[in-house]
């Protein structure tokens, strides 16, 4: 039997991932995103929604001192990234082998090459939406920071020199399983990147030209043209303006909708395929308390619709 999300009994388990990290970027207090996530009411709102959720505590990582971490080349926090990373995908991909639905909260979106690789081990034929401002797919040849968040895709894919602290992450993405919606920040060296691997994407200049509806439809004839695939739906809340989205890392103008970040999660739930969903980068620290509370309300809305919360 196919994995189709149709096939698993009702009620069925979303089992939330708390991932309380922020070191695979500078900014402070992104790790505290999910703990803000689940005190605003995640849980209760996702089990009025049918959902049974199971949810175990906030993962506890290590930390590995800066000190025992040194820079791999220009690779920042490099053994902590990778030995949570690789934490995150083994929760993940046992949640996924038992069925249940995971649900990630990030933490900044390093996070991803974690729960990705989660996914495919589970389902290997997946395909991942990706939405985001930024393509995180830099690089060692291409990132100017050494952020490893803006990288995950990369190491997924298995492009760029290979940097043996991530030898654990297998490229079992291919590039036509993915697709991008939200882009505006891109850097020279990811936009060659996306081009030279024929990576679909979809920019605000899309979403402004066809409207989302279309927009998502597009996308998923892309990774997804018979409608028979399991979709990971990885979604960092900097996709959306920032008047939407204040408190984040990395804000960029000129975003995506409240409707339009909803939408989005509503037509991937209408599908029935939805097998695992990441809400990253709510960085509660960031902001003022009420663009705090408008942030971190954003993202549980956000996983409600992806798993089933309609208008109607």
């Amino acid at each position: 039997m196919a994995h189709n999300s149709k096939f698993i009994p009702e009620p069925r388990t979303v089992a939330i991932v708390g991932c309380p990290f922020s070191g695979g970027q500078p900014k402070l207090g992104v790790d505290q995103g999910p703990i803000h996530l689940v005190e605003a009411g995640l849980i209760g709102q996702l089990e009025e929604l049918g959902w049974k959720v199971k949810f175990d505590g906030h993962h506890q990582f290590e930390e590995i001192n800066a000190a025992a971490d040194p820079p791999i080349g220009i690779l920042k926090n490099p053994r902590l990234v990778s030995r949570v990373t690789e934490a995150v995908a083994k929760a993940v991909g046992a949640h996924a082998a038992q069925g249940e639905l995971p649900l990630t909260l990030g933490g900044d979106h390093s996070l991803a090459m974690g729960t990705i690789s989660g996914t495919l081990m589970k389902y290997s034929d997946a395909c991942v939406v990706w939405i985001d401002a930024h393509a995180d797919i830099n690089t060692v040849e291409t990132t100017g920071s050494g952020n490893i968040h803006g990288m995950p895709v990369s190491f997924l894919l298995g492009i760029g020199s290979k940097v043996e602290e991530f030898s654990w992450v297998k490229p079992l993405l291919k590039a036509d399983r993915l697709v991008y919606i939200g882009l505006r920040d891109i850097d020279a060296g990811e936009k060659k990147i996306l081009r030279d691997n024929n990576i679909k994407a979809f920019s605000m200049h899309e979403v402004d030209k066809y409207g989302i509806g279309k927009v998502v439809d597009m996308a998923l004839d892309h990774v997804n043209p018979n409608r028979d695939r399991p979709i990971h739906l990885s979604f960092d809340v900097d996709a959306l303006d920032p008047t939407v989205a204040p408190s984040t890392g990395t804000p960029v103008r000129g975003g995506l909708t409240f409707r339009e970040g909803h939408y989005i999660c509503e037509a991937i739930s209408e599908t029935g395929l939805l097998v695992a969903l990441d809400i990253m980068e709510v960085n509660p620290s960031l902001a003022d308390p009420a663009s705090v509370q408008q942030t971190v309300a954003v993202g549980c809305s956000l996983a409600r619709s992806a798993l089933g919360e309609t208008l109607l």
